[in-house]
């Protein structure tokens, strides 16, 4: 049987991890300077933007991992109709996008915790990457909205099941 449209706990899943990486994209400049001080044998000033980030880290790697589990268990709905090329895009995409909600905060602990300093510039280039795929993400929503019309992001606001 085909899943016409995402559960509630996948649509919360997709907004609470939208939530926490706008907010580490926005606020996580202050784990740059604690990641500085460890480099230099110093030790970092733990503020509460550093704990803020470890945190919202962490929630973001288990709460994709969950949103995996699910879409592996429950599934999702089939794309929307659109050209090969668009389809594809949207898949690469996706999985790009998962990829980067468990490669970043992995590597980000394995620097932290591990301190495996080639994490750390890996995770330092995650986010010009998650910025520019979640950008791609954002205006993909709105084209299928407001210029396909195809009602797509219905998905993420409610059940259609």
């Amino acid at each position: 049987m085909a899943v016409k449209g995402y559960s509630v706990t996948q649509i919360g899943l997709h907004w609470v991890v939208a939530g926490l990486i706008l907010f580490q994209l926005i606020f996580g400049e202050d784990m740059g300077g604690a990641w500085r001080a460890v480099e230099d044998g110093k030790a970092p000033e733990m503020t509460t933007w550093v704990w803020a980030h470890i945190i919202a880290g962490i929630a973001v790697l288990v709460f994709a991992a969950w949103r995996l589990l699910l879409r592996a268990t429950r599934g999702a709905p089939e794309a929307p109709a659109g050209s090969a090329l668009m389809v594809k895009a949207a898949e690469l995409g996706h999985w790009a996008l998962y990829a980067l909600m468990v490669l970043a905060p992995a590597t980000g602990l394995a620097a932290w915790y591990g301190g495996v300093e080639a994490a750390a510039e890996v995770h330092e280039l995650f986010k010009p990457l998650l910025i520019i795929l979640v950008a791609v993400h954002v205006l993909a929503a709105l084209f299928h909205q407001f210029v396909l019309k195809d009602n797509l992001l219905a998905r993420m606001k409610r059940t259609l099941d």
